[in-house]
């Protein structure tokens, strides 16, 4: 193999490991990210998202299928845990959108929060023809 067709090669791949991972998402599918997406408010945290349904997961976004889904996230750490606390809500997601999580506290030192979607966008070259 000269450097040339080995090149070739290696410039491909990326592409087809990206469309074979892509063949395996569900038509219409959803993520859900556990990033900030509005950086303003300075009372927002990101969280970790942990489980959607009973199906744990540490991934970021994290790739569902639509409808009412349980998602239980961690919360920042504050300064008396080194973990931060747990909570659960239930979203209803639509297909072909991206939801952003995030924990709200009342202030910076609280220690309570509740879980808010920050921010929710349509997904590119998402297809929910066929769901139709």
């Amino acid at each position: 193999m000269n450097a040339l067709s080995f090149a070739r090669s290696a410039s491909i791949l990326p592409v087809v490991a990206a469309l074979s991972a892509c063949a395996g998402l569900p038509a219409g599918y959803a993520q859900i990210d556990g990033h900030k997406y509005k950086r303003t408010p300075i009372d927002t945290y990101s969280v970790q998202i942990i489980r959607v349904d009973s199906r744990d997961t540490t991934d970021s976004p994290t790739f569902v299928e639509p409808g009412l889904r349980k998602i239980t996230v961690q919360g920042p750490r504050d300064g008396a845990h080194r973990l931060g606390e747990q909570r659960s809500i239930e979203l209803q997601v639509a297909p072909c959108t991206r939801y952003y999580l995030v924990a709200e506290k009342a202030n910076r030192l609280a220690t309570d929060f509740a879980v808010k979607v920050d921010y929710q966008e349509s997904i590119g070259g998402c297809n929910s023809v066929a769901l139709k």
